[in-house]
C-alpha cells in the first residue's frame, strides 16, 4: 500500500481538491493500463540464440567444418558443428541469465511519485499514476505524466528531453480550468505552456497538475514507440574484447597462410597442410570471452546492489575502476544528515536545545522574536511534517528539523498554517535565499524569508532588529556575520530567518527591505564509516575533494572531522575565489587550487569547471550530486553518483550511479568493486590468451617438426570448449584481492592487454609448450609410442596444463597457498567440472572415438602429469620474475 500524508489546503487555490479515491484509483489502473512507456522489449529466446552466430569466430568455424566435409571428413565436420551449438547454447544461456539479471537491476530502480488520493498526499510507483491523479510536482522531480496544471508558483521545466530546447520553459495555470474556486478538469490541456510532459525535469517552482496522459499514450510515448528497435551498441569493454579477440583470428588466418606457403614450396601434401591450417584457425578464437565479460559486469553490478549500489549503465563499471578523483558533498554524504536544531541565536541572545533548565530561557520561548521565528521556520517551508508520524516527514530535512522545533514549543503551528501561500520565491544557488508571500487570516500581507546568513543580511539593510534594539548597519552585519561564522565552525549549518509586514500583497520587490531575526543552527553529525573510507581512498591514490554549497568554516570544520583534511590543513577555496584562480592563474594561485582539499559556497557551475580541470590532466572524475542543479556536472563527470534518498530524480536520471544509502563509503565501495570486476576481467583475458597461444604454438612446432598438427580439430575445439568459458567465468566472477586498494587506479581508457600482460601470456603460452613438447618427445622417442597415443598424450596433458594454469593468474605478488584465485569457490568447482568433462571423453565410447583418443598406459599418466606440474611451479617463478621487472604503478600527477 501507498504511503499516505496528510495534506494541508493547497495555499494557492481556494478550491478544495481530494483527488481520485483508492477505488478509483485501482479502477482506472485498470482501464488505461500502468504508466510506464512501452519498454525496451528485452530480446526474446530466438533473438539472443541467433546473436550467438554473429561472429567472426563461428565464420571461421564454420568455415573449418566446410572444409572437413569438403575433404569427405564428415565425422569431423559434424563435430565442429556441434561444438558451433554447443558454444552457442552455453552463450545464450549466459547472455539469457545477464539480461534477467539487468531487468532485476532495473525494478530496483523505480521511482515514486507524489499525487493525492483521499485529500491525502501520496507516494506511489510512477507506474501506478493514472489519468484523472492530481500530480504534486517540485523542483527536482522528473514528471510522471503528461497532465494540465491548475496550480503553479513559478514553475520551470527542462523540456530538452522531448524539444532540444535548451532553456527551461515557463509554465502557467490552464485558464480551461476555471478561476480556482471552481476547477474545471480538460481532456487534455489547451496550450503546452500549461501542460506537464512525462518524463521532462522540474527545475524551478512547484505546482498540481490533472493527469491526462498515462504510458504509451503520453508524448514521450509516442516518440520512445518510434526508436523501440534502435540497434543495440556494444559497450567499450565489448568493443575492446572484440578488437582483441580479431587481432588473434588475423594472425592466426596470416600464420595458417604462411605455414600453408611454406609447405607447398617443399611439395607437402595440400590436404594435410589445410588439416594444420583449420587446427590453427580453430586454435586461436577465445569462443567464450565476450560472453564471459559481459556476464562479468553483470553480476558485478548485482554485487554492487547489494552494496546500496545501484549501476545504471553497464560501462559505468568499466569506468569505476579508473576513478582516482572524487568530488563528494558534505550534507548526508559525509554527513548522516539527520538535523535537529542545536542553536537559536536571537537579538536577545542564544538558546541551545535541547534546552537546559537556564534562567531566562522559558521567558525567550515566549517573547516576540522567538515566535516570529517558529512563524517564518514554519511558513517558509515545503515540507510535511506531524509529531505523530515524524518517521514519515517529507521534503528537505533542514525545513523538517524547522517544523519539528515549532511542533516542540509554546508555539500555535496550526494558526501559522492558516495564512494562505499566496506566491513563492524557491531557493537556487544564486540567491541562496528562499522567500513566501502569505496572506494573514485579517488580511494582511507577510512574507518570511530564510537563507545563507550573508544572502539574508544583503535584504535587512536598514530595517530594525525584531527586538526593536538598532538598525542593520555594517558594524551590525559584521557582527551577526561572525556569529554565523563561529557558529559554523563548530561544524553546524546556519539558517537566517527575516521577515517583512507589506501595506501591499501587490508590491512587485516584497522578498526585500527585510527585518531581521535571527539565526538558526543545525547540528548534523559526520557518518562513523566515513574516516576509514578516507583512509582507504588516500591508500588506493584516490584524492577525494568536498565541493560544497555550504559555509566555507562549516565545510572546514567537518573536513577536519572526518581527516579529509589535516588539522594543520586551513585551506578553503570559496566560489568567489575559484572564478579568479580558474580565469587568472599564478603561481601561488595553482598551487592553491592544486593543494585545496575543499571548495564551499561553490555554485553549479563552478562544479563543472572543476571536473574540467582535473579532467583535462587525464583524471578520472566520479562526482556526487543531489540536486536539479547538480544535473550537468554529473553528467559530465566520468562517474556521476547521485543520492538515492535525499536525491532529485533528476539528479538521478543524469547519474551513471545511484546510492541507496548516500553515503560516502558506500562510493568507495563501488570504486573497490570496480577495480575487482577489471582485474578480473584482464585475468579471465590473460589466462584466455596465454591458453590459446599455447594451442597455436604446439600445432605450429609440431608440424614444422613433421608429427603433422600434434592435435586434432576437435580435440582443439574440446578444450577450447572448457577453458574457454568455465574457467574464465570462475575468474571473471572473483570477489578478488583485499589488495586491490593499496595501489593507484589503472587507466580504463587503456587497453584490455597492456604491454606487459602481452610479454606474460607469450612467456606462459611458451613454457606450456616447451613442457607439451618434451612430453611428446618423449612419448615418440623415448617411450616408442604410436602416433596415436602421442596424441592422446599431447592432449591431455595440454588440458591438465591449461587448468592448472588458472591458478598462475593470483599474480606474482601473492604467495600459491594464499590468494584470492585459492579461495574462489567457482575456481574449485570449474575446476571439477572441466575434470569430470576430460575424464567423461576418456571414457565414453562415442566421445572417445570422436576425438580420436587412444588408452594411457601408466607411463603415459606420469607424461601428462609432467606438463601440469611444470606449467605450475615455474609459471609461479615465472609470474613472480616479469612481476618484479615490470614498474609500479604510479598515481596521475594532481598539478
Amino acid at each position: 500500500m501507498p504511503e499516505l500524508i496528510e495534506l494541508p489546503p493547497s495555499p494557492a487555490s481556494a478550491a478544495r481538491v481530494v483527488g481520485l479515491t483508492e477505488a478509483e484509483a485501482r479502477a482506472r489502473l485498470q482501464q488505461y493500463g500502468p504508466n510506464a512507456v512501452e519498454p525496451m522489449v528485452p530480446d526474446s529466446w530466438w533473438q539472443v540464440l541467433l546473436r550467438q552466430f554473429r561472429s567472426l569466430i563461428v565464420l571461421v568455424l564454420g568455415g573449418a567444418a566446410g572444409f572437413s566435409f569438403a575433404f569427405q571428413d564428415h565425422a569431423e565436420g559434424l563435430a565442429i558443428l556441434a561444438v558451433i551449438a554447443l558454444n552457442a547454447g552455453i552463450g545464450f544461456w549466459l547472455e539469457w541469465n545477464a539480461q534477467a539479471s539487468m531487468t532485476a537491476l532495473r525494478r530496483l530502480g523505480l521511482t515514486t511519485a507524489r499525487v493525492l488520493r483521499d485529500g491525502r498526499v501520496c507516494a506511489v510507483p510512477t507506474h501506478h499514476v493514472t489519468i484523472g491523479d492530481v500530480l504534486l510536482v517540485e523542483a527536482g522531480e522528473v514528471v510522471a505524466a503528461d497532465a494540465a496544471l491548475f496550480e503553479a508558483q513559478q514553475l520551470q521545466v527542462n523540456e530538452s528531453a522531448l524539444t532540444g530546447e535548451s532553456m527551461p520553459a515557463g509554465k502557467v495555470v490552464d485558464p480551461a480550468m476555471g478561476d480556482g474556486c471552481e476547477l474545471k478538469f480538460p481532456d487534455k490541456a489547451t496550450d503546452s505552456t500549461s501542460q506537464l510532459f512525462k518524463g521532462t525535469a522540474v527545475v524551478n517552482g512547484t505546482g498540481r497538475a490533472y493527469v491526462t496522459g498515462v504510458g504509451s499514450g503520453t508524448q514521450l510515448g509516442e516518440i520512445t514507440q518510434l526508436v523501440q528497435h534502435a540497434a543495440r551498441s556494444a559497450t567499450p569493454l565489448e568493443a575492446k574484447l572484440d578488437r582483441l579477440a580479431r587481432q588473434l583470428v588475423y594472425i592466426t588466418v596470416a600464420l595458417a597462410a604462411g605455414y600453408v606457403a611454406i609447405g607447398l614450396m617443399k611439395g607437402q601434401p595440400v590436404f594435410g597442410l589445410l588439416k594444420i591450417a583449420i587446427v590453427l584457425a580453430v586454435a586461436a578464437i577465445p569462443e567464450g570471452m565476450s560472453i564471459v565479460a559481459t556476464l562479468a559486469l553483470a553480476y558485478g553490478m548485482m554485487r554492487l546492489a547489494r552494496h546500496n549500489v545501484l549501476v545504471k549503465r553497464l560501462a559505468a563499471v568499466e569506468t569505476l575502476g579508473g576513478t582516482d578523483v572524487i568530488f563528494t558533498d558534505k550534507t548526508g554524504t559525509l554527513t548522516q544528515n539527520q538535523m535537529a536544531v542545536q542553536t537559536v541565536w536571537l537579538p536577545e541572545g542564544q538558546l541551545r536545545f535541547p534546552l537546559a533548565e537556564e534562567a531566562g530561557q522559558p521567558a525567550a520561548l515566549r517573547g516576540e522574536a522567538y515566535q516570529l521565528l517558529l512563524r517564518v521556520a514554519v511558513l517558509c517551508n515545503n515540507a510535511t511534517y506531524t509529531p505523530a508520524t515524524a518517521d514519515a516527514a517529507l521534503g528537505d530535512p533542514l525545513e523538517v528539523a524547522l517544523l519539528a522545533l515549532a511542533h516542540g514549543g509554546p508555539f500555535d503551528v496550526p494558526g501559522a498554517q492558516a495564512h494562505l501561500r499566496l506566491a513563492e520565491q524557491p531557493f537556487n544557488s544564486d540567491t541562496r535565499l528562499m522567500a513566501t508571500l502569505h496572506r494573514q487570516p485579517d488580511g494582511r500581507p507577510w512574507v518570511a524569508v530564510k537563507g545563507a546568513a550573508e544572502s539574508v543580511l544583503q535584504h535587512c539593510a536598514g530595517q530594525q532588529l525584531a527586538a526593536g534594539a538598532q538598525p542593520i548597519g555594517p558594524a551590525e552585519r559584521a557582527e551577526w556575520l561572525g556569529r554565523a561564522n563561529a557558529l559554523a565552525e563548530t561544524g553546524l549549518r546556519v539558517l537566517a530567518l527575516a521577515y517583512r509586514e507589506l501595506p501591499d500583497e501587490h508590491q512587485p520587490d516584497w522578498a526585500d527591505e527585510l527585518t531581521w531575526l535571527g539565526l538558526v543552527a543545525f547540528l548534523d553529525p559526520p557518518r562513523s564509516e566515513v574516516v576509514p573510507a578516507l583512509e582507504a581512498c588516500q591508500r588506493a591514490g584516490i584524492r577525494v575533494l568536498m565541493v560544497t554549497g555550504d559555509h566555507p568554516a562549516t565545510a572546514l570544520t567537518v573536513a577536519h572531522q572526518v581527516h579529509l583534511a589535516k588539522d594543520s590543513d586551513t585551506t578553503v577555496v570559496t566560489g568567489d575565489e575559484l572564478e579568479s584562480l580558474l580565469t587568472h592563474p599564478n603561481g601561488e594561485g595553482r598551487r592553491r587550487l592544486w593543494q585545496a582539499r575543499v571548495f564551499a559556497r561553490v555554485s553549479p557551475a563552478q562544479k563543472l569547471d572543476l571536473i574540467s580541470l582535473y579532467q583535462d590532466k587525464g583524471h578520472v572524475v566520479a562526482m556526487t550530486g543531489d540536486g536539479v542543479n547538480d544535473a550537468p556536472a554529473l553528467k559530465k563527470a566520468d562517474i556521476g553518483v547521485a543520492m538515492g534518498r535525499r536525491g532529485t530524480q533528476v539528479a538521478s536520471e543524469a547519474a551513471a550511479l545511484v546510492l541507496r544509502d548516500d553515503s560516502f563509503a558506500s562510493i568507495v565501495v563501488a570504486v573497490e568493486q570496480g577495480r575487482i570486476i577489471f582485474t578480473n576481467i584482464r585475468r579471465f583475458v590473460l589466462y584466455l590468451v596465454s591458453c590459446n597461444l599455447s594451442e597455436i604454438l604446439v600445432v605450429t612446432v609440431a608440424g614444422l617438426l613433421g608429427h603433422g598438427a600434434g592435435l586434432l580439430p576437435l580435440q582443439i575445439l574440446f578444450l577450447n570448449l572448457l577453458t574457454d568459458v568455465f574457467p574464465a567465468l570462475a575468474l571473471g566472477v572473483g570477489k578478488g584481492s583485499p589488495r586491490v586498494m593499496q595501489h593507484p587506479p589503472q587507466d580504463p581508457q587503456g587497453p584490455i592487454m597492456r604491454p606487459g600482460d602481452w610479454r606474460l601470456a607469450i612467456a606462459y603460452a611458451a613454457l606450456m609448450t616447451v613442457a607439451l613438447l618434451t612430453a611428446d618427445y618423449l612419448a615418440r622417442n623415448q617411450l616408442g609410442l604410436a602416433p596415436a597415443a602421442a596424441n592422446a598424450v599431447l592432449f591431455f596433458g595440454l588440458s591438465a596444463a591449461q587448468l592448472v594454469h588458472v591458478f598462475n593468474m593470483a599474480g606474482g605478488h601473492t604467495p600459491l597457498w594464499h590468494n584470492d584465485v585459492l579461495r574462489n569457490g567457482y575456481v574449485w568447482l570449474a575446476l571439477a567440472l572441466c575434470s569430470g568433462l576430460i575424464v567423461l571423453a576418456y571414457v565414453q565410447p562415442l566421445l572417445h572415438r570422436l576425438l580420436g583418443l587412444q588408452k594411457l598406459t601408466p607411463v603415459a599418466l606420469l607424461l601428462i602429469a609432467g606438463p601440469a606440474v611444470v606449467t605450475l611451479v615455474f609459471g609461479q617463478l615465472l609470474g613472480r620474475l616479469m612481476a618484479s621487472k615490470r614498474p609500479a604503478a604510479k598515481a596521475r600527477p594532481f598539478s
